[in-house]
C-alpha cells in the first residue's frame, strides 16, 4: 500500500512531529519561555505554556500552540505530565486542520485580483496569507482596489517596504514551492546596511514601512 507522507506548514506543526525533531525543539515552539521570568526564583523557567481565555466565567482555557493529530486518549495522558495540569479536566481535545489555499504565485496580482477575470478578488487565508491579521490586510487591499477598479481609478499598491505591501507581493511572486505566509520581517526588503542588533533593525525597517506608508496614504483617502 502506498501511502503518502504527509506536509505540515512549519507556522502550524502537530507538537508531536515537531517533538521528533530534537529534545529542544518545543521550547522554541509553544513552550517557549522568552519574556517571562518566575518571580518565586527571579530567573527564566525552561519552559512555559500559554492559556488563553475561552470564556467569560475565566473556567475554560485552551493551550496556545498544541495543535496535534495524537488520540484523545494520549493527549489527555502526556498533557497531565505538564506540572499544574495534572489534575486538568480537558473538555475539548485538540485537532489539526487542512490548509486550503489557492497557488496565488500564479493565480493572483499584488491586489489580490485574478489574474485572468479582474472582476474577482480573493482575500483571507486562501491566498496563502497565514493569520488574522495577515488575512485582514488582504481583504483591505482587495477591497480598496475592488473600489478603485468600480471608480476607474489606479490600482492601490501598498509598497513592498510595508508587511502589507511585502505579503502581497510574496503571494503574486511566481514561486514553484509556493506556500502560506505570515508577517515577519524576514519578508521585507533588506535595508542597505548591516546591523546585528536584532531591535535597532527592526526598528529602522518598522520606521522605514511607516515613511514609505504616505506614499499611497493620500490616494487611499480619496476613494
Amino acid at each position: 500500500m502506498n501511502l503518502r507522507k504527509k506536509k505540515y506548514l512549519n507556522g502550524c506543526m502537530p507538537i508531536e512531529v515537531m517533538a521528533k525533531r530534537g529534545i529542544d525543539t518545543l521550547r522554541f515552539g509553544p513552550l517557549k519561555p522568552v519574556g517571562f521570568d518566575d518571580p518565586r526564583y527571579c530567573k527564566r523557567p525552561y519552559a512555559v505554556i500559554q492559556l488563553r481565555q475561552d470564556d467569560n466565567a475565566a473556567s475554560i482555557y485552551n493551550l496556545v500552540g498544541f495543535q496535534t493529530n495524537l488520540k484523545f486518549a494520549e493527549q489527555k495522558r502526556i498533557l497531565q505530565m505538564i506540572p499544574g495540569l495534572e489534575n486538568a479536566e480537558f473538555v475539548k481535545y485538540g485537532v489539526m486542520h487542512r490548509n486550503t489555499y489557492i497557488n496565488s504565485s500564479k493565480l493572483l496580482d499584488e491586489t489580490y485580483n485574478l489574474k485572468k477575470n479582474n472582476n474577482i478578488y480573493f482575500a483571507g487565508q486562501i491566498t496563502g496569507v497565514e493569520g488574522y491579521v495577515e488575512s485582514i490586510s488582504s481583504g483591505m487591499v482587495a477591497s480598496l482596489n475592488a473600489v478603485a477598479q468600480f471608480k476607474n481609478k489606479e490600482k492601490v499598491i501598498f509598497p513592498e517596504t510595508t508587511i502589507i505591501g511585502a505579503l502581497s507581493k510574496y503571494i503574486s511572486t511566481p514561486n514553484n514551492r509556493f506556500q502560506p505566509m505570515n508577517a515577519n520581517f524576514g519578508i521585507l526588503p533588506l535595508l542597505e546596511e548591516k546591523i546585528k542588533d536584532k531591535k535597532l533593525k527592526y526598528t529602522k525597517l518598522a520606521n522605514k514601512a511607516l515613511e514609505s506608508l504616505k506614499t499611497c496614504q493620500n490616494y487611499v483617502n480619496m476613494l
